[in-house]
């Protein structure tokens, strides 16, 4: 059995505790990476069971290719880690009405529907990164 003296104890604990911040900033980046990929990789597809597009939709595009037009939208989708938050998304206005819908449109949840299409990915990794920082 390990014995510990205060001064140990307090110096593993406060070693503990910035080896777990680490680890969350870490998780939190590798998830941010996860849906972010994912996202861009449904768009143009069925990937997440979208709905057809609209007979008229399809008439003026080349291809049965939802959400994709120019690649914009999916070259916009970027990630940020702060603090213990991770921010997945897009600056383009058309982005949000893509994702959840209009009266016009059904919502095709391309940042959604790539986090729960990848949820037992992030899970894991989410407790990789963890388990690796208290192991140490």
């Amino acid at each position: 059995m390990k014995e510990f003296s205060l001064a140990s104890l307090a110096a593993f604990a406060t070693a503990s505790v910035v080896g777990l911040d680490r680890a969350k900033h870490e998780a939190l980046e590798h998830v941010a990476v996860i849906v972010e990929d994912g996202a861009k990789a449904a768009i143009g597809t069925y990937e997440f069971g979208w709905p057809s597009l609209a007979p008229s939709t399809l008439a003026r595009k080349s291809a049965d290719t939802p959400l994709l037009e120019t690649g914009e939208m999916r070259d916009s989708i970027r990630h940020e880690v702060t603090g213990d938050t991770a921010r997945i998304g897009s600056d383009l206005d058309y982005a949000l009405y893509q994702e959840v819908g209009t009266s016009k449109i059904p919502p095709r949840s391309f940042l959604m529907g790539s986090a729960l299409h990848h949820k037992e990915e992030i899970i894991h990794a989410v407790g990789q990164e963890v388990m690796t920082k208290l192991i140490r």
